[in-house]
């Protein structure tokens, strides 16, 4: 009555009704303001906040430490867990492990969570996965019965909860279906265990490639064992068994030139298989890698030993530096001694003759096969090498001193060297005196020398010359040998060996920095004008006598002819070469 008094004296009562009316929507403002801030605690909304994931970059053990780390700030902001997908994947039973610090103290095991569909537990899901998290309920949660409850953590930390769902939605409004003593679990467990053991399978497989034109060769990494007896690379991991159960195995020989059936039908083929319950035991360890490979083929002709081996082996090995060893197949110490230098600059360790091998060789990477690119050289685009360093290389192994050719200038008095390439049996030069002779007007100093299997001598003499002359044939293998800017004069016999002259050395020779000059013979500088007539398909039509086959054609272009320059015709050759040596 006194408050009333008061304020009928200072108020009217109009003003009073006024101020009553203030007072009321003051209180409610307030009211409201409070039911705002504390909204998030009050009801059953969950909090939230977005956290999205690859399926590609991340795996449900990292999965799991990131909710973790989300678990320990309890006044974070909503969360949804967004799973992305690049392809559709079947989700079944699936399974992530999610910790909640909370959850662990109160001694929950077997994080084990299974997502599904209500409509279809094996349904595919494709592009994104939504599953919404409750940290805050999180925190203070009890699970029983499978059923997952989440709760204020400030007015529900110590309430048991039993049989209450949570239902909560993504994007499309999916449902999710907790059950089992479990916890939420992404992109199953049981599939994606599967999908790890066929992906470390994957990994595990040697790395073949059978897609090159001119050679097969496999990559394989791990406890490798080489089993010469059965001619088998043994290759073990714990993963081996599924590769096992699936009768996985591959077949190379290892020789760079597979479409040709005569070569590859004198080269021992290799098997690489898994080794899963019979592991041949090791009797040999070695501690760098190996490389594997034939010299059976073509490998004892000169042009073969460089264009099917030593460039492949040289192109295989410069990634290991020295550090490898090889393992020869249809090895023979002929070849092997003519070409110690080189193979001793590739490696630094004794050669293996694999197929005499009754111990077992261990490994811990092997190469089987040699990559090789085209006849005679390398393409720089697929390698960092390049014929240039091929060539550094042979200049080291075997010591040569030339690096360029002579550069001629007017009024000069130093004379370039011709070396004039002589062969005794076939596609021999029939007047080779004569050429020398020529030559020697011409202002060269010639020599005739005949390539034999001393490579060392062999490599000095080429070296030290300025141009080499010789027809089509391995011995012009040997322009490898020559220094830069060098030039070759190569001559082609009767037969159209254009196509071939040029892919076996016109081509490399350009890739080696050698000017290339070739010398087209006529009918009557053939001495197969003494064997047929003019008139016959041997000089009319040389197709005829390749449509009979590679024999045939062989027999007669490359073993019956024999070559007489006429000197006249052939000396504006020579002049050319003498032009290109001042420039």
């Amino acid at each position: 009555m006194m408050y009333d008094s008061i304020l009928a004296r200072s108020f009217s009562r109009h003003e009073q009704k006024k101020l009553g009316y203030g007072a009321l929507v003051a209180c409610f403002l307030l009211a409201l303001s409070i039911c705002t801030v504390f909204k998030p605690y009050l009801g059953p909304n969950i909090p939230m906040m977005n956290l999205r994931l690859s399926m590609d970059t991340i795996s449900p053990r990292h999965m799991v430490g990131h909710i973790r780390q989300w678990i320990n700030y309890p006044n974070s902001q909503n969360m949804n867990l967004v799973i992305e997908t690049n392809s559709s994947q079947e989700i079944g039973d699936d399974k992530l492990v999610l910790v909640n610090e909370a959850i662990t103290r109160e001694g929950i095991e077997g994080d084990r969570m299974q997502s599904g569909n209500e409509t279809s537990r094996s349904q595919k899901v494709e592009g994104e996965k939504m599953i919404s998290v409750n940290e805050t309920a999180s925190r203070s949660q009890r699970i029983e019965d499978g059923k997952m409850l989440s709760g204020n953590e400030s007015t529900r930390r110590s309430k048991e909860v039993e049989g209450q769902e949570m239902v909560e939605a993504n994007d499309t409004s999916r449902s999710r279906e907790i059950e089992g003593d479990e916890l939420l679990s992404v992109n199953g467990a049981e599939s994606s265990q599967e999908i790890v053991q066929e992906n470390a399978a994957q990994m595990m497989e040697p790395v073949c490639n059978f897609t090159e034109p001119r050679t097969d060769f496999c990559e394989i990494n791990g406890d490798i064992r080489v089993d010469a007896k059965s001619s088998t690379v043994f290759f073990a991991s714990s993963q081996t068994g599924i590769l096992a159960k699936n009768s996985t195995s591959w077949n190379i020989r290892p020789y760079a030139r597979k479409t040709d059936k005569t070569a590859m039908n004198i080269v021992r083929k290799w098997s690489i298989k898994p080794a899963y319950k019979e592991i041949p035991q090791c009797s040999q360890h070695h501690n760098v890698p190996a490389i594997l490979f034939s010299i059976g083929g073509y490998a004892g002709n000169h042009f073969h030993a460089f264009t099917d081996v030593i460039i492949p082996l040289f192109l295989t090995s410069q990634q290991f530096n020295g550090e490898v060893k090889f393992l020869i197949s249809n090895s023979y110490p002929s070849w092997t001694t003519k070409f110690q230098s080189i193979l001793e600059g590739l490696s630094r360790y004794k050669l293996i003759n694999i197929d005499k091998e009754e111990e077992i060789h261990c490994f811990p990477s092997l190469i089987l096969g040699l990559k090789s690119h085209k006849e005679m050289g390398i393409d720089s685009s697929r390698s960092p090498h390049t014929m240039k360093h091929f060539r550094q290389f042979l200049r080291s192994s075997y010591s040569l001193k030339k690096a360029t050719a002579i550069k001629m200038r007017d009024a000069d008095k130093r004379k370039p060297r011709l070396l004039i390439i002589s062969r005794r049996r076939t596609r021999a030069f029939t007047n080779s005196g004569e050429i020398a002779r020529m030559a020697k007007r011409l202002g060269y100093k010639v020599l005739v020398a005949e390539p034999d299997a001393n490579i060392t001598r062999v490599a000095q003499v080429v070296n030290s010359c300025d141009v080499l002359l010789g027809v089509h044939g391995a011995g012009l293998t040997n322009m490898v040998f020559l220094p830069e800017n060098a030039i070759l004069i190569q001559i082609l016999p009767i037969g159209r060996f254009n196509w071939l002259a040029r892919t076996d050395f016109g081509w490399p020779a350009k890739d080696m920095n050698i000017r290339y000059l070739d010398y087209e013979i006529q009918q009557q500088e053939s001495t197969l004008i003494q064997q047929y007539p003019l008139d016959h398909a041997v000089f009319r039509d040389p197709s005829v006598i390749g449509k009979k086959g590679w024999n045939a054609w062989k027999s007669v272009y490359l073993e019956q002819q024999n070559v007489k320059l006429d000197v006249n015709r052939f000396r504006p050759t020579l002049l050319k070469a003498l032009e290109l040596l001042h420039q």
